[in-house]
């Protein structure tokens, strides 16, 4: 089964969509199985990550800004911005796609366990993701 997903971002952070999610693997009343999200962009990534902590999500963004910085001159993919190119190298870095199994019709997350859109551009937009659930 397919389903689609969109996640409306307001700018470089993670956005939590695990309930999103959720309610999508509900909907296909499949008890034992997987789940694998895709995302279309080039510029953002998927992560399972804590969601207990919000300053667990606040370090993992400023470290990978850290990492991978702005305006370095090995850059020559700069017409749309000076956030781009990196947010390209920042969704090398971590994954678009994950997958999750599927226990007694409910993802197989851990207690702590977020699944996370992650945004590496400045400016929000519209993404879009791809939901594989089967048996």
């Amino acid at each position: 089964m397919i389903k689609h997903l969109s996640v409306t971002t307001r700018g470089q952070g993670l956005y939590d969509m695990t309930a999103q999610l959720a309610a999508a693997v509900s909907d296909a009343g499949i008890g034992e199985g997987l789940c694998t999200l895709f995302v279309q962009h080039t510029s953002a990534s998927l992560i399972i990550q804590e969601n207990a902590d919000p300053a667990v999500q606040a370090d993992l963004h400023n470290w990978l800004n850290r990492l991978v910085a702005e305006n370095d001159p090995l850059y020559t993919h700069t017409d749309e911005g000076v956030d781009d190119m990196p947010a390209h190298i920042k969704s090398v870095l971590t994954a678009t796609s994950l997958s999750i199994p599927l226990v007694k019709g409910q993802l197989a997350l851990g207690t702590w366990q977020g699944v996370y859109l992650w945004e590496h551009r400045h400016r929000g937009s519209l993404r879009r993701l791809v939901v594989h659930i089967s048996e």
